[in-house]
């Protein structure tokens, strides 16, 4: 009985040593798979089986990534993967936005402009070498300014066309785009924005995601848009706006709101850059900006817009006068020093031209 219980005792220990050494050979197996093919082991099994603090940590990451400049961000256009790097190209004029588009960075506003005004304003422009273009639904001119980029001769992907919709338009954003697009009639649009908050803005977004989606508008972007309301807005869309466009002026500069929306991968236009109507004259005449164009044997708009363009915003002046038009596109043959830009910036107010 002894002896057969020996037997059994070292039968199991063979038995065991067996398997040990099966599962050794399994886990070298594994170990020489892992080192040959890097981490992909380690990849699928996290997708597999995600614990809750790697999700966690994979949203904190994100997050970080999605609101620090020069972090890549996964958004497609024009067969581009762009990152959140916003800086100004100055010799090609040019600004790459997060949905893959190339944007001009100066441009001609038509605010005030309608009829063979705002055709013969933007024509002049176009003529001059400007290429951007903002209008809007409330500007009454949308199919002006598609009659002149129609009979500019110049190539349609060349000119980029901005417009908007206004909240008395957002209960029926899709019939809006529509009108939009049968008023222009310039194909497709390269971007188009809300023109302020309003009632049903969020579902008015969503309506031009979708266009995008059927290629009718290529990038998306906000007007009058503020840090507050990009907080509670940003959230709740798809699709990171391109572009927020706001009144900024040497007396209303904006310098918390620029950097905020900037670190959000988001380029910034100002409307009114030289003040505004019944602002402008009092703006070009101020000492300090005319000490400086003196200086630079420039005009105090290009002085201003230069500004502009320095501190990293996009600038759309209106003019119905060929020669100011002109005047306002000669901005990159000169440059302000830090001390010129400072100068400037210490000539903030807080002061709004209009309620927007």
């Amino acid at each position: 009985m002894k002896r057969l219980y020996n037997l059994v005792l070292a039968c199991l220990l063979i038995a065991s040593l067996s398997a040990c050494g099966k599962q050794a050979g399994t886990d070298s197996s594994a170990d020489k798979v892992s080192k040959e093919s890097g981490q992909t082991e380690s990849i699928e099994t996290t997708e597999q089986q995600p614990s809750v603090a790697s999700e966690t940590a994979q949203t904190e990451v994100q997050t970080e990534s999605n609101l620090t400049d020069g972090q890549e961000q996964q958004t497609q256009g024009g067969g581009n993967t762009v990152t959140g790097d916003i800086s100004f190209d100055f010799e090609t004029k040019t600004v790459l936005l997060n949905s893959g588009y190339e944007m001009p960075i100066y441009g001609i506003g038509t605010y005030s402009l309608t009829g063979d005004t705002c055709v013969e304003s933007v024509s002049a422009a176009l003529n001059s070498g400007v290429r951007l273009i903002d209008t809007a639904y409330m500007y009454h001119n949308e199919e002006s300014v598609g009659e002149a980029v129609r009979n500019s001769g110049i190539p349609r992907e060349e000119i980029f066309v901005i417009t908007k919709l206004y909240p008395n338009q957002f209960s029926d954003a899709e019939a809006a785009i529509e009108e939009a697009l049968a008023k222009l009639d310039i194909d497709y649009i390269d971007m188009m924005l809300l023109h302020h908050p309003g009632t049903g803005d969020v579902e008015a977004y969503l309506a031009m995601e979708k266009a995008v989606a059927d290629g009718k508008i290529r990038s998306l972007g906000l007007s009058n848009w503020y840090v507050e309301e990009l907080e509670e807005f940003l959230p709740q869309i798809n699709i990171t706006p391109a572009l927020v466009q706001n009144e900024i002026h040497p007396y209303y500069q904006e310098n918390d709101v620029i950097p905020y929306i900037h670190s959000l991968g988001i380029v910034v236009q100002g409307w009114y850059p030289l003040g505004g109507r019944g602002y402008t004259a009092e703006l070009l005449g101020n000492e300090v900006i005319s000490e400086i164009a003196t200086a630079h044997g420039k005009s105090s708009a290009q002085v201003i817009l230069r500004w502009n363009l320095q501190k990293g915003v996009v600038v759309i002046p209106g003019s119905s006068n060929p020669d100011h038009i002109q005047e306002n596109t000669e901005l990159f043959d000169f440059e302000l020093t830090e001390e010129e830009m400072e100068r400037i910036n210490a000539l903030d107010r807080g002061e709004k031209h209009d309620w927007y």
